[in-house]
């Protein structure tokens, strides 16, 4: 099995990892994280995030790198950590009011294993989720997968890559402003 994140190169996963954890260790990782952004609380969000990280939102689910095609979003460390400054000046007219925001996530899954650049063995996860979001009289409804890379970090699970595959990505996107 080999999963494809944004750096473009697949990665070998291996099939039948031993997790230094529980699923359950990793379940409520990701319900924290899903808390966090819908609540807007941004240093919380930000805190997740290891130095070397990356968040990738492609087009279509068919593509293998960011560097040779569309995103919707592909930040590093660096830019994530501006777009939530930019939120918390509210004015990011996007996001002013804040849209209300409840997800769902499920069917959490442990794919593997990888190493990653530095040489940490990571945990690599999978989840599908519903997000309900309401703005101004208007409710959208997004679903996808989500592939979660986390990293023990002296004791505490740490997000490394988070990319997210829209079920809806062949259809128009409306402003997705609310994505941190």
């Amino acid at each position: 099995m080999t999963l494809s994140f944004p750096e473009g190169d697949p990665v070998p996963v291996e099939d039948h990892p031993i997790p230094a954890r529980d699923l359950r260790d990793y379940e409520q990782f990701i319900y924290r994280e899903a808390r966090y952004a819908d609540e807007h609380d941004y240093d919380a969000w930000e805190a997740l995030w290891t130095d070397d990280a990356l968040y990738w939102v492609p087009v279509a689910v068919s593509h293998q790198s960011p560097r040779t095609k569309v995103s919707v979003m592909y930040d590093n460390r660096n830019r994530i950590r501006t777009r939530l400054t930019q939120l918390r000046t509210g004015k990011r007219y996007a996001q002013a009011p804040a849209s209300n925001l409840r997800r769902v996530v499920s069917n959490i899954e442990i794919e593997g294993t990888v190493e990653s650049e530095s040489g940490h063995v990571d945990t690599v996860l999978g989840a599908n989720f519903i997000l309900f979001e309401s703005k101004e009289g208007r409710n959208e409804i997004w679903g996808g997968r989500v592939t979660y890379q986390v990293r023990d970090v002296h004791g505490e699970l740490k997000l490394v890559r988070k990319t997210v595959n829209l079920a809806n990505q062949a259809e128009a996107l409306p402003n997705m402003g609310f994505l941190i």
